[in-house]
């Protein structure tokens, strides 16, 4: 009793390993910790920048205060869909594939959603590439002003970056002298770390995307499959009962 009890305990199991969409499990791990690392690292460092801002050169960027609240609702909709796409993913894997899309509407019902799930994922994979691209030129930014901070003595220039204030800053504000440790201290050596660790956290999200793209095509494949194989499993079934209804003697 206790090996039957053993086999059965170990052939659940299996068919529970079975179910299991690893591809899209990863995906989804890739994608929380790279969103949750994305927005607390870059949440600080660009509170950081604005305070720099308002501090050294008196710009007032009152609609950047509502900053919490697009994080909030970026890491909301970037869950929801990760567990959307995770759910999609244990439909359409192994035997409760079989079980989910037995009809005709339901396949058809989950090539729509696999395709729809595809298109959207797509999208938003191009939004975090004009992220991670945007992060390049900030990170890029402050590597430099990091530069001219260690290797000046009194005081910072950034009039060779005018171009990337607004049209009618003072050139005197640019010159850094007495504010120097609000700048670089202060701002440029606390907010790079973060700002690469973002970038670092978008590459993460892009590929977890780009491993949904890819699992997601493969559940397609799979769901338009699903009528081929229930028809040989009929197919099969059907000579396995002709073959049982012969007479032994014509063999």
């Amino acid at each position: 009793m206790r090996g039957v009890t053993g086999n059965n305990n170990k052939g659940r199991c299996a068919k529970c390993m079975t179910r299991v969409p690893y591809g899209t499990l990863i995906a989804t791990i890739f994608c929380c910790a790279g969103v949750l690392t994305f927005l607390t690292c870059l949440y600080p460092a660009v509170r950081l920048t604005l305070r720099m801002f308002e501090d050294l050169f008196t710009y007032n960027l009152e609609w950047l205060n509502e900053l919490q609240l697009a994080f909030i609702i970026v890491g909301s909709f970037m869950g929801l869909l990760a567990i959307t796409l995770l759910i999609v993913g244990i439909c359409s894997t192994g035997a409760t594939r079989s079980k989910v899309y037995r009809g005709w509407k339901s396949r058809v019902g989950g090539r729509i959603c696999s395709a729809l799930c595809m298109a959207i994922v797509y999208v938003i994979n191009l939004v975090w590439l004009a992220i991670a691209c945007c992060l390049v030129v900030v990170v890029f930014v402050f590597h430099v002003w990091r530069g001219l901070c260690e290797n000046s003595t009194d005081c910072v220039d950034l009039q060779q970056f005018h171009f990337m204030f607004p049209n009618g800053t003072d050139i005197k504000t640019l010159h850094i002298c007495k504010k120097k440790k609000v700048f670089c201290t202060d701002t440029v050596l606390y907010a790079e770390p973060y700002y690469i660790l973002s970038f670092a956290a978008s590459i993460v999200v892009i590929i977890s995307l780009l491993h949904y793209i890819m699992c997601l095509a493969a559940n397609y494949t799979r769901i338009k499959d699903q009528e081929k194989f229930k028809d040989l499993q009929e197919l099969q079934y059907l000579q396995d009962s002709e073959m049982g209804t012969l007479p032994k003697d014509r063999f």
